[in-house]
């Protein structure tokens, strides 16, 4: 860590008096340096309880160099709008998306793919211990001007539905909400739904006038839009993970000292780490709470679901570069029982 030095106004005074100089002001303390790091979620999640253990580190660590201000819900615009921001070097972190993987690279971005990755850990061995994950933050830096720290777990995504889904023969004709993300959407139809895209502050109404009968999300999704007033099921399909991703802007990175990289990447990790803690209980809290106000939960068998959706997943990872089989295998496998 940089050591700044503070002389005091009377140090200040001996020592110009002893230098025969003279002193109009004594000099004014340095000011700390500031991080900002930026998430689109609102105040209350797992997001949030990372960032403020980070800013927590930071402050206790620092000795005052550092502080940290936090910046929720999208103040400055969009994922996209800041991963800009961190490329020129306008801002400090984030934890962001996975925006920067369809960005920056393309083709290694296997985490994106549904019912690829069985647990968070797999994904998060393939992002941090494959040779795919090397060349995601290698992309990451040389395209976007961004240094990578590591994923952050979010709860699995499941479908909720206004009728039971025990299996995907259940779900032929069935309209569904998603995102505008191609690739999910290729993967729900050849499981035969009907995908309707709509935006997410609209998914509520569009459930409660029947222009959709399901969506998928995580169990933060149901639990804070009320859906037990306009579903009754909730189909546990633990298709996609889809973590939140710690990183920096490389022009504010590269011109911290060692030392300062060391404290940052540290407390980083730290707060990775008590975000997924967070992320789990609040996962286990949605699950009863979503049970207690009346939703039912299926438990499926997933195996049908990626056998029936197949074609799309091998299409989607026929995209990516020719390595990254080899590395989901390889993670899958490094984190399994």
């Amino acid at each position: 860590m940089t050591i700044k030095t503070r002389i005091t106004t009377a140090g200040a005074v001996a020592l110009a008096t002893g230098l025969g100089l003279g002193l109009a002001t004594a000099p004014a303390p340095l000011a700390a340096q500031t991080i900002e790091i930026h998430n689109t979620m609102s105040a209350g999640g797992a997001e949030e309880a990372a960032l403020n253990r980070f800013a927590e580190l930071i402050a206790e660590r620092s000795g005052g160099e550092m502080e940290v201000t936090v910046v929720l819900g999208g103040q400055l615009g969009s994922e996209t709008d800041v991963l800009q921001l961190l490329n020129l070097g306008q801002t400090q972190m984030a934890l962001t998306g996975g925006l920067f993987m369809s960005e920056y690279a393309p083709e290694l971005d296997a985490v994106s793919v549904p019912f690829v990755f069985p647990t968070f850990a797999a994904a998060e061995h393939y992002l941090l211990n494959t040779d795919s994950g090397a060349a995601v933050q290698e992309q990451a830096r040389e395209r976007g001007n961004l240094v990578y720290f590591g994923p952050q777990m979010r709860g699995f995504r499941h479908m909720t539905s206004a009728v039971p889904i025990n299996g995907p023969e259940d779900l032929q004709g069935l309209r569904m909400r998603l995102p505008q993300i191609p690739l999910w959407v290729d993967v729900w139809e050849e499981l035969g739904v009907q995908a309707v895209v709509i935006p997410a502050p609209d998914i509520y109404l569009a459930m409660r006038t029947g222009q959709v009968a399901a969506h998928e999300n995580s169990l933060g999704g149901p639990y804070t839009r009320q859906m037990w007033e306009v579903q009754d099921y909730i189909i546990t399909t633990a298709h996609l993970s889809f973590p939140w991703h710690w990183v920096a802007s490389a022009r504010w990175w590269d011109g911290l000292s060692e030392d300062q990289q060391t404290m940052v990447a540290e407390a980083i990790e730290e707060a990775r780490q008590h975000g997924i803690a967070v992320e789990t209980e609040r996962d286990d809290y949605y699950r009863e709470a979503l049970i207690e106000n009346g939703m039912t939960f299926i438990d499926v068998d997933q195996a049908p679901f990626r056998a029936a959706a197949a074609p799309a997943i091998e299409r989607a990872l026929a995209a990516l570069a020719d390595g990254v089989p080899a590395d989901i295998e390889a993670a899958i496998a490094a984190t399994s029982d």
